[in-house]
């Protein structure tokens, strides 16, 4: 599963700045005064967007499918990506389930979901087993 959101990306015609808001995260705005620049930015703010509402426990909107030739599909960091992953797998099984199955603690199990820890690919890959999914990589 990836986890990209379609970002709005406009040039405002007055100072030819690149203007970027998220459809499905009204927080996250940003801009750059190149199309790269802005494209680095949007990246930027989404992850600190999904970092906080990871850590205040807030809702994760679910990525819609706007289309348009000014939306490009931006990804949070890695380490955002990772978290909201397992958050998804579980899919209602408990953290308490889940740490009993991988044979660890609950705070090591809460850390998969913490945006700001970097778990090694190997307790990433024991939780997506012990969720029924498979760890897939893949640069790009």
């Amino acid at each position: 599963m990836k986890i990209e959101y379609p970002a709005q990306i406009k040039k405002e015609e007055e100072d030819g700045i690149f203007f970027v808001s998220f459809p499905d995260i009204e927080e996250a705005m940003t801009q750059g005064e190149t199309m790269e620049e802005a494209l680095f930015n949007a990246s930027e703010v989404l992850t600190l967007t999904m970092e906080y509402r990871l850590d205040e426990e807030q809702e994760i909107p679910e990525s819609s499918q706007v289309t348009g030739s000014d939306i490009h599909l931006i990804s949070p960091s890695a380490k955002v990506q990772a978290a909201l992953l397992v958050r998804k797998a579980r899919e209602g099984k408990s953290l308490a389930d889940l740490a009993r199955t991988l044979e660890t603690s609950w705070p090591s199990v809460k850390r998969l979901e913490n945006p700001h820890n970097s778990p090694t690919l190997k307790m990433i890959d024991k939780a997506a087993a012990a969720l029924g999914k498979r760890l897939v990589l893949s640069f790009e």
